[in-house]
């Protein structure tokens, strides 16, 4: 006799309905949160607070098609110039559009250091908490951060050193409109303060400085502007300035006499070595139609600012910010960091009429 199974309850025709209803709203919902899973990401450095409607760069595949990157004549090494640049990186651009969205402002931030230890036994402590400051600024305002720590031309070191870095950084870095360099004894002393990029849309090169001390004779001088902090546009004509600048370099047979002729022109130069600082500021003044049109020479906030000129004022300013923040309510409020940048533009406009923190405070050296 064959064994009988018990018979299953048939199911109410409303907890059917109800149930099929369910699974398939959840079927539904869970193809939909798949498909556009991306959009719920991480958003990188490269990623701004208000870019998050748009699409993240897209980096996890690269075309087959050629590129300046398939030529078996590039190099990275700085005494090998480069044609043609604007033309590649506009291809490779075309070839990777998920970088097309706020390209014009993209910003890698370069620094780094000597690869010797340094000789004040807390100075690598101190250059440590300064990448962190950089890194921290970088976060906040969604730039890129590379920190180089090797000579990557053996002759070109020292204050030469950051040429053949920031050329290489354009090569690798064809995403990025602007290399923004910085010595690694400057720290942003106001981490809430943006560098007005659209200022500089005719300009291919920033640096701090003062026109009647660059190009000026009777009042020229060595010091007319400072290159430990500079903001470098990422093409053609940048590349061919990095070539005529390193020329007066280590590199260049004519080292010595660039030295004499430097300090001959400079009357306050008081070492008769070429450095990099005097010879931009040569190649400006006698090439200004070439050079100097194209370099905007920034006074109206601290893009680099000495030490000695700013210490003193650090507590003065504490205190007034601290009075600031108390009198206004919107600016004391806690906020979460995403929203920074709204406060940061609120700010703005209390501190009209007042004097406000260095924006780069420059050191000199580990020492």
């Amino acid at each position: 006799m064959a064994k009988t199974t018990p018979q299953t309850k048939p199911c109410a025709d409303g907890f059917c309905f109800l149930a099929g209803l369910f699974f398939g709203l959840f079927g539904f919902w869970s193809l939909t949160l798949f498909h556009y899973k991306r959009h719920f990401g991480f958003i990188p450095f490269s990623a701004k607070a208000s870019d998050y409607g748009a699409e993240a760069p897209f980096l996890h595949s690269d075309p087959p098609h050629e590129t300046f990157y398939d030529d078996p004549e590039l190099s990275y090494f700085v005494e090998k110039p480069v044609n043609n640049w604007d033309q590649k990186r506009r291809v490779w651009l075309d070839l990777h559009p998920s970088f097309t969205a706020g390209s014009r402002d993209r910003v890698l931030l370069v620094t780094g250091s000597q690869p010797s230890v340094c000789k004040n036994p807390i100075g690598d402590h101190l250059l440590l908490r300064f990448f962190k400051n950089k890194v921290d600024y970088c976060r906040l305002h969604g730039h890129d951060i590379f920190y180089n720590d090797a000579y990557l031309h053996p002759k070109m070191d020292s204050y030469w050193a950051k040429l053949p870095i920031i050329r290489a950084a354009m090569l690798a870095h064809p995403e990025a409109e602007w290399i923004w360099w910085m010595d690694s004894d400057a720290v942003f002393t106001d981490m809430e303060f943006k560098v007005p990029l659209g200022r500089y849309k005719d300009h291919n090169f920033v640096v701090h400085g003062w026109p009647n001390m660059v190009y000026e004779d009777k009042n020229k001088s060595w010091t007319g502007l400072n290159a430990g902090v500079l903001l470098i546009r990422n093409c053609q004509w940048s590349m061919a300035l990095i070539d005529v600048w390193a020329s007066m370099g280590p590199l260049s047979p004519d080292f010595e006499r660039w030295g004499q002729i430097l300090t001959s022109v400079f009357k306050d130069k008081l070492f008769p070595v070429s450095d990099d600082q005097s010879s931009l500021i040569y190649l400006l003044f006698t090439n200004k139609e070439k050079w100097g049109d194209k370099t905007y020479l920034e006074g109206e906030y601290n893009l680099e600012g000495y030490w000695l000129a700013l210490v003193g004022k650090y507590d003065t300013l504490t205190e007034s910010y601290i009075k600031m923040e108390r009198n206004e309510g919107v600016l004391k409020r806690r906020h979460a960091e995403k929203v920074n940048e709204w406060y940061d533009a609120k700010r703005e406009t209390y501190l009209k009429g007042r004097e406000r923190r260095p924006f780069v405070t420059h050191f000199t050296g580990c020492q």
